[in-house]
């Protein structure tokens, strides 16, 4: 019988498998969200147009739901980014790994936060501040980090 395969995160091949296909899944319905929400914000701002005596008190209503709308979607954009850099972390065999220290971030923290690219207390780091955080941008269907998004013109279109 085979050795059974253990990457450095100290998660089996089995395991990572199930946080791929708990991250497709994931991925699926935020995409099934966000275009919910698209079509509910195209839906108000169409029912706009055709109540033109509205009232001001309305009009301020509906923008604030639209905002509040474009507010979500953003945060789901950014997580749909986090889930497709740690897919791309399970195709190299880094997934599960800290991406500041280098060390296994914790199964339960990857059972909570699938997309996870930091241990707990480097976590809390990247929040205070105190290590640089690598971001991620999203244009013409591709990933840039912050590193080379810097070199991409965006006035390229």
């Amino acid at each position: 019988m085979g050795k059974k395969y253990i990457n450095k995160s100290g998660l089996s091949r089995a395991e990572i498998e199930e946080f791929k296909a708990i991250l497709l899944a994931k991925r699926n319905e935020i995409l099934d969200n966000v275009i919910s929400m698209e079509i509910e914000a195209l839906r108000k701002d169409r029912s706009d147009l055709s109540n033109l005596h509205t009232h001001m008190a309305d009009n301020g209503t509906d923008n604030y739901e639209i905002d509040n709308i474009l507010g979500l979607m953003d945060s789901e954009r950014k997580i749909l980014i986090e889930i497709h850099i740690a897919l791309n972390r399970i195709d190299n065999n880094t997934y599960g790994i800290c991406e500041n220290n280098g060390e296994p971030i914790p199964k339960a923290r990857l059972e909570a936060i699938p997309w996870a690219r930091y241990c707990v207390a480097c976590a809390n780091l990247a929040e205070k501040g105190l290590i640089v955080k690598t971001d991620y941008f999203y244009k013409d269907g591709r990933f840039f980090d912050d590193s080379n998004f810097r070199n991409y013109d965006l006035d390229d279109d």
